[in-house]
């Protein structure tokens, strides 16, 4: 653990991130949703349609993109218009909680009293990261 109070944090909160991340991966396995669909099911979460048009996954192939909303549609998480279908919310309603209890143990091993420590540390620099537009 670095000594510089600085670099101690940026070091936990990597920590913490791919803590995050692995959870996340482990609750996208477990629903069967590959890397790309689950750009597709981000994108129509925040709003974006069509989800081809996503950052992350419009520079892939036509192709590609067509044959991972097609096996989309065949599941029955998006519809004909590649919007959500309700079992598409739903399961990414379920990756989410997941990843959120999976995420929840670094955190149970703090005091209750250490939890609003670093609650109150944190919010100062939230506060600023959001009000430079990080969301």
């Amino acid at each position: 653990m670095p000594g510089d109070p600085v670099a101690r944090l940026w070091h936990s909160a990597n920590m913490l991130r791919e803590h995050r991340g692995d959870g996340h991966v482990a609750a996208l396995v477990g629903a069967c949703i590959g890397g790309t669909e689950a750009h597709v099911l981000s994108a129509l979460d925040v709003g974006i349609h069509p989800p081809e048009s996503f950052g992350r996954i419009h520079h892939l192939p036509k192709a590609k993109l067509a044959a991972v909303m097609d096996g989309l549609r065949r599941r029955g998480l998006v519809d004909a218009d590649g919007r959500f279908t309700d079992a598409g919310r739903e399961t990414k309603r379920r990756v989410e909680a997941l990843t959120d209890e999976l995420a929840t143990p670094p955190y149970e091993a703090l005091s209750p009293a250490e939890l609003d420590e670093l609650i109150a540390e944190l919010e100062p620099i939230t506060a600023r990261l959001v009000a430079a537009g990080s969301r």
